[in-house]
């Protein structure tokens, strides 16, 4: 289906009682796999105007606990819905059950030896030793039938998949955004409505972020359109530009109403 851009017009209407912004970090924060000066701006000034940021991201544990204590935002999620970092503390909440972590971690490591087997240019994440709940490669130039065909495998050995423009995640079969998500809005923000919450992502692991029936508002930056084929869920709206510059130009009509 056609994506709605996001506007002025849009601004006033539907995001006008917006709180809370969940959001994915790479592409979706980033631009060329960095954070710019134009992002810590709008960070701050949503901070400023007491709209929040979650942010949600198939990065590393090890990475999102350093993440969310550099940045002005209310918490961090990571691994796809695997673990919750407030703000206010350093201890995670695992939002995935999960009674043995290393005997857990030892059967991902085997679900990954055998797609290499059959994928041999494959490789480990460099920030897979920082993970608990999932087991990541690097996408490199990985085409939709490979990854179509390692998601099959995964879920024949009781596993889930998903990839996002970085990495590939093996991972437990009900473990997404999505899910992750809605526990960390209900055990901490249960004042919050859908209609005061917006998702924002850029590519196949943020689907469930689109979600309707969940969350009722969403965004994709313009880079979203490279994945839009590939995705059940569409986000609602699309920004004009592209990773960090299109969650600027949201941050900007956000603000606009406060």
């Amino acid at each position: 289906m056609p994506l709605t851009p996001l506007s002025e017009t849009v601004a006033k209407t539907s995001l006008k009682n917006i709180q809370l912004i969940a959001t994915d970090m790479d592409g979706t924060l980033t631009k060329n796999g960095e954070f710019t000066s134009n992002l810590f701006l709008s960070l701050e000034k949503l901070a400023a105007a007491k709209i929040q940021v979650l942010i949600i991201t198939g990065r590393s544990a090890g990475w999102v606990q350093a993440i969310k204590n550099y940045l002005p935002v209310v918490g961090a999620i990571a691994e796809n819905g695997g673990l919750f970092y407030p703000n206010h503390n350093e201890a995670p909440k695992f939002l995935t059950s999960i009674p043995n972590i290393n005997l857990h971690r030892q059967h991902l490591a085997e679900v990954f030896q055998y797609l290499k087997s059959l994928f041999p240019r494959i490789e480990e994440s460099v920030d897979n030793q920082f993970r608990l709940t999932d087991f990541t490669f690097d996408i490199q130039d990985l085409n939709l039938s490979e990854l179509t065909k390692m998601a099959e495998i995964s879920h024949s050995k009781g596993y889930g998949f998903t990839y996002s423009t970085v990495q590939c995640h093996i991972k437990p079969l009900e473990q997404d955004k999505a899910t992750g998500l809605l526990q960390v809005l209900s055990d901490y923000f249960p004042e919050l409505t859908t209609e005061k919450i917006i998702t924002v992502g850029d590519s196949p692991n943020d689907e469930t972020l689109f979600d309707e029936s969940k969350f009722p508002l969403s965004v994709g930056v313009a880079n979203i359109r490279e994945y839009a084929d590939k995705l059940n869920h569409q986000p609602v709206y699309i920004t004009s530009q592209k990773e960090a510059e299109g969650f600027c130009e949201l941050a900007e009509l956000l603000l606009e109403k406060n």
